[in-house]
């Protein structure tokens, strides 16, 4: 039996339009101790999301919330925000680029001090949209995107990459986008396929959305790689992408039916965590 912790490294939870803080004790219900909580977007708080002052709004109702998460559930919260590539296309439409990229680097100084400050526990989401754009809102995505790896770099802090769906060819491509922006360790990519031997030799950890089919592939390469559901917790779409009992589930099954080792299962849940994001498990 294990008797060790079990973190969902990508999970959204939202007062407002979702669970919230029940979400958080299902999770722990199921044998799940540790959420790294991914802010959602300004506007998923009710705000514009067009000033950098919603931003930082949104950022401390985040952290804020995770705080009632850890007082009022058996699980412990750790938040993590960003500027969403959908954020900036959005701006882009109503305000201009490039207003929209002045804002983007103001955001980004107000992450870096709540990093520093430890009040967030990492970066994210950030990256580029998973959708068809114009050519020039893509390239400003990428200059917006390697900004935030050189970031970073420079102070060592978990970054959570959101982007179109990856395969060899995009991990190759982030590879070299990493070393151009000064060879950041604690890079994540969030939403990754099954494939952590790929992301390894690109200097990226994998978090994968926790599916049986694809904690079996990627087990089978190897154990480094997190577990993430991408819970929504919006009410309109209950359970998407998975829900919030899914990585404790997944893991004490695959522990039980010996598809994992004890070892296994402290290396995905434990140590990598405690690497990455610097969390201490008691």
């Amino acid at each position: 039996m294990w008797r060790g912790h079990i973190t969902d490294n990508h999970m959204h939870l939202d007062p407002i339009n979702g669970l919230g803080v029940d979400a958080a004790k299902q999770f722990a219900k199921a044998g799940g101790t540790h959420i790294i909580m991914v802010g959602k977007t300004a506007r998923d708080w009710g705000l514009d999301g067009l000033r950098t002052e919603d931003f930082i709004d949104s950022y401390q109702r985040t952290i804020d919330f995770a705080e009632k998460v850890s007082r009022e559930t058996d699980a412990e919260a750790f938040p993590v925000v960003g500027f969403h590539p959908s954020e900036f296309i959005g701006m882009s439409s109503v305000l201009g680029i490039e207003s929209a990229c002045r804002i983007a680097q103001d955001v980004a100084e107000v992450l870096e001090g709540l990093y520093l400050e430890r009040k967030i526990y990492g970066i994210g989401e950030v990256g580029r949209p998973h959708y068809a754009v114009s050519e020039e809102l893509w390239e400003r995505s990428n200059v917006i995107m390697e900004d935030f790896l050189s970031l970073s770099a420079r102070i060592g802090c978990p970054l959570q990459l959101h982007t179109e769906h990856f395969d060899k060819g995009k991990y190759d491509e982030l590879s070299g986008m990493i070393k151009r922006c000064g060879n950041p360790k604690k890079v994540i990519k969030h939403f990754s396929p099954p494939m952590p031997l790929t992301a390894e030799r690109s200097g990226v950890y994998p978090s994968i959305v926790s599916s049986k089919d694809s904690i079996l592939t990627s087990i089978s390469e190897s154990s480094r790689f997190l577990m993430e559901t991408d819970y929504i917790d919006d009410s309109s779409r209950p359970g998407a992408v998975l829900g919030p009992k899914t990585v404790p589930k997944r893991t004490l099954d695959f522990l039980e039916k010996g598809i994992f080792t004890e070892d296994d299962v402290a290396r995905i849940h434990e140590d990598l965590v405690e690497e990455i994001y610097g969390i201490e498990f008691h």
